[in-house]
This record gives structure tokens, C-alpha cells and sequence, in this order.
């Protein structure tokens, strides 16, 4: 009876410790951690700065509506990649980038001050401290509970959590906006395909319970607006947040037949329309759905190149042709900047096919964005590319890619999505609700 007794008490003393060590990490958020999980002191070398709160209020030239004026329009790049001096920055640049870079010759990277403008708003930074002690991982992963808005696991303990730290991050409330998107052949030609979207964030909405979610992340939809031949069809998702419970709803509205149709499977593996067979639907916002197709891998925290505050490529009146020349986005409309990132690798399980077999992520530590992903194929050659290039919109604050891209690097195509420069600029306020995104709702648009 008192050998029971004894290893009862060490067994609660060892869960007290754990919760008592689980309690000191959680108390760093906002202190040595920011608010979302993130370093907050800058590196030793001091190439990374500190945080200090990131870019959450507008600057004074800024008028709503406006394309977000760059705040750091006067800066000149520190130095400048190209494939003559592309090994000496190897170990900071992603595989793909790097190849890249050895590729084309004029092609090239350029690097600037590093400047750690994410910022979300405070309550967000509330809800995720809150998750760090109640939010867990459920169904082998492949879902969150305990968790209704801010960033799930701010203090991550694998790959998985970080890629749902990915998933639910703060996107705002609602967004009405209207982008471009093409797939560049390796000739150079393209075609842009105009889409005006809407997302209606269930996730993340002040006042929002765990039990309000009803399993579900957010609402989406787009209709074609050009080329002509094209316009009017439109398609409606209603996201799932466990999609191995309950897989996501997709309608899609095709002009040509004037009825909606239930798409049977827009996940995983299933190719994108209109990409030229470049990317699957799981590939959308760097990664998205469920995790249940990979083994996660959490490599750790390293220092690297990627994309960040991508101001300049956002700037208003920018012709399309000037972004898209053949084989790469125009690089010198792009930033890169010196970054801490969470490294986590997925690779395909046995069983399961898909074009990518292993995915090498880089997520940014400030904001728990995707900004890069190297891709290799099932012989564990890489293959491809994706970056995501990112600003804040500091008039939310929130803090997201403006432009998103896509590189075959075998093939000499690339595919890009977000170009949203001579259109009018995001609206965070338009009016919307869940019973705009359904197939009633898609059926009468359409009519």
C-alpha cells in the first residue's frame, strides 16, 4: 500500500513539474517569446532585429482603399545573388531557390535590411496565449480542439503543429478582393485568368467558442470575371477544419451548363483548373487540408533568405507583363530578407500517391506564415518551388502573402497567383455571412 501510495505521489509530483515547466513557457509569451510565439531579441550577429510590436498601424500617407504604401521605398539591397556567387549564401537559401538561381543566369536574388513587421491584432495575441495551455491535437493530428481564434500551439512541439499553426492564423475577418492569376509556359506565354473572391473567416472571429466552430475554418468563393470565355463560372468552398472527419464541400456554377455541381473530391492530390497541371489543391496557400497523407517532421529553427515585405511587387499600376517574364517573376520587383524560420519536412506515407513525395517547409517565426517550400519527387529529386511573398497589412493588422508563385523547375513554367495591381485593393469590411457561400447562393449569382 505505501509502495502504491509513493509511486502515486511521484507520478502527480512529475505531472505537476511538467505542468509547472508548461506554465514558465507559456508565461515567455509576450515576454522573451512575442505574443504569437516568436524570438523576441534578434540574432547575435544582430542581422536579425529584435520585435518590437511589427507594423500595426498604418503610416501617414495611407488612405483606406490605397495599395499599401512601402514603408521601406528608399532602401537599397545589402547585396545581390546571382549564380556567381550563389554558393557562398548556400546554406541560408532554399534548395529550390538556389536552384533557381544556378538555372538562369539573369536571374538573382535580392537581399535587404531585415525588418520583423508582422503584427496581428491584440486579440489574437490573447486567444493564442490562451491556446498555448488548452489547445491539442486530435483524430492522430489530423485535427485541433480547444482552440477558437489566435495561433493553436505558439510553443510547438512538432511538424504538425506547426503546419496548423500555418493553417489557422489570423487572415482577418472577412475579405472581399479581386486578383490575377496565370500559368507562364516555359516560351514565356500566359493567359490571366481574373477572379473576384470573398472568404468569410469563421475561425478567428471575435467572440467565436470552440463549440461555434462546428468543424468548420472559413467560407470561400470566386467567380471568373475574364477571360470572357470564362466568366460567370464560379465555385464555392465551405472549409473544413478535421477534413479526415468531414472532407470539405465544393460547388462549382459552369456558364456553360447554368447549373452548380457538387465537386466529388478538391483535396489533397487533384489538380488545380487552369495551372496547367502545375499544382494540386493542397498546394493553395503554400499547404492547406488535412495533414493525414504525410509523416511531419520538425527539423528545428534556422536563419534563412525568403521572401518578406513584398511591398514593391503590390505597388498600384504595375502592368502584368512587367511581373511575368519567362520562367521567373520579374526578381527585381521581389524582397528577401534574413529570417527565422521553424524548418518542418513531410514526407508522402506508404499507400499514398502524389506528385510530391517529400516537402521541406520554411515558417516565418513572427507570423507562422509559409514563405517557402522546396518540393522533390518520388525518386527524391527536387522538382519544384513555392514562395509566398508577403506584406503587412497594417491597416487590420494582419500579416499575409501578396503574391504567391509556383516554380516547375524541370519544366521552365511557373504559375502565379495574387496579382492584384491594377484592381482595387482588398476590402477587410464587405458585407458577408455564411448563407452567401452556399450552392443556393452560387446557383442564384449565376442565374
Amino acid at each position: 500500500m505505501l509502495k502504491r501510495l509513493g509511486i502515486t505521489l511521484l507520478a502527480a509530483c512529475a505531472l505537476q513539474a511538467q505542468a509547472a515547466v508548461e506554465d514558465a513557457r507559456v508565461e515567455q509569451l509576450g515576454k522573451d517569446l512575442t505574443p504569437l510565439g516568436g524570438e523576441r531579441a534578434g540574432n547575435a550577429a544582430g542581422t536579425i532585429p529584435a520585435w518590437n510590436g511589427g507594423l500595426a498601424t498604418p503610416p501617414a500617407d495611407y488612405r483606406s482603399g490605397m495599395h499599401h504604401p512601402d514603408p521601406y521605398a528608399g532602401e537599397k539591397p545589402l547585396y545581390v545573388i546571382d549564380a556567381q556567387n550563389v554558393d557562398r549564401y548556400a546554406a541560408q537559401l532554399p534548395e529550390g531557390l538556389k536552384d533557381l538561381v544556378r538555372r538562369h543566369p539573369d536571374f538573382h536574388v535580392r537581399v535587404f535590411p531585415t525588418h520583423r513587421s508582422a503584427a496581428a491584432p491584440q486579440r489574437i495575441y490573447d486567444a493564442t496565449r490562451y491556446n498555448a495551455g488548452h489547445a491539442q491535437l486530435i483524430s492522430g493530428g489530423n485535427g485541433v480542439e480547444g482552440a477558437a481564434s489566435g495561433v493553436p500551439f505558439p510553443i510547438p512541439a512538432n511538424g504538425q503543429e506547426v503546419i496548423w499553426n500555418h493553417i489557422m492564423r489570423y487572415r482577418g475577418d472577412q475579405i472581399h478582393f479581386v486578383t490575377n492569376q496565370a500559368a507562364v509556359l516555359a516560351n514565356g506565354t500566359y493567359t490571366l485568368l481574373k477572379l473576384d473572391r470573398d472568404v468569410y473567416f469563421v475561425y478567428g472571429r471575435e467572440g467565436v467558442t470552440p463549440q461555434d466552430l462546428n468543424n468548420t475554418l472559413f467560407y470561400y468563393k470566386y467567380t471568373v470575371v475574364a477571360p470572357s470565355r470564362l466568366a460567370g463560372s464560379a465555385l464555392v468552398v465551405q472549409e473544413t477544419l478535421d477534413q479526415v472527419l468531414s472532407i470539405r464541400k465544393a460547388w462549382r456554377f459552369n456558364r456553360s451548363e447554368r447549373r452548380v455541381r457538387r465537386l466529388p473530391m478538391l483535396a489533397y492530390d487533384s489538380l488545380q483548373p487552369d495551372t496547367n497541371g502545375m499544382a494540386t489543391s493542397d498546394m493553395v496557400d503554400s499547404y492547406n487540408g488535412a495533414p493525414d497523407r504525410y509523416e511531419w517532421v520538425l527539423k528545428g529553427k534556422q536563419e534563412m533568405l525568403v521572401p518578406y515585405n513584398s511591398y514593391a511587387v503590390h505597388q498600384k499600376g504595375i502592368p502584368y507583363e512587367r511581373i511575368l517574364t519567362p520562367n521567373f517573376v520579374n526578381p527585381d520587383l521581389l524582397r528577401y530578407e534574413l529570417h527565422r524560420v521553424w524548418v518542418v519536412e513531410a514526407s508522402l506515407r506508404k499507400g499514398f500517391s502524389h506528385p510530391v513525395a517529400k516537402r521541406r517547409f520554411y515558417v516565418d517565426e513572427d507570423s507562422w506564415q509559409i514563405l517557402a517550400v522546396d518540393h522533390y519527387d518520388k525518386n527524391g529529386q527536387l522538382s519544384g518551388l513555392q514562395e509566398s511573398h508577403p506584406i503587412s497589412y497594417y491597416d487590420v493588422p494582419m500579416f499575409g502573402s501578396t503574391l504567391e508563385t509556383l516554380y516547375d523547375l524541370n519544366g521552365g513554367r511557373y504559375f502565379v497567383d495574387g496579382m492584384d495591381n491594377n484592381e482595387p485593393m482588398y476590402d477587410f469590411h464587405p458585407p458577408l455571412g455564411p448563407r452567401d457561400f452556399t450552392p443556393q447562393a452560387l446557383r442564384r449569382e449565376g442565374i
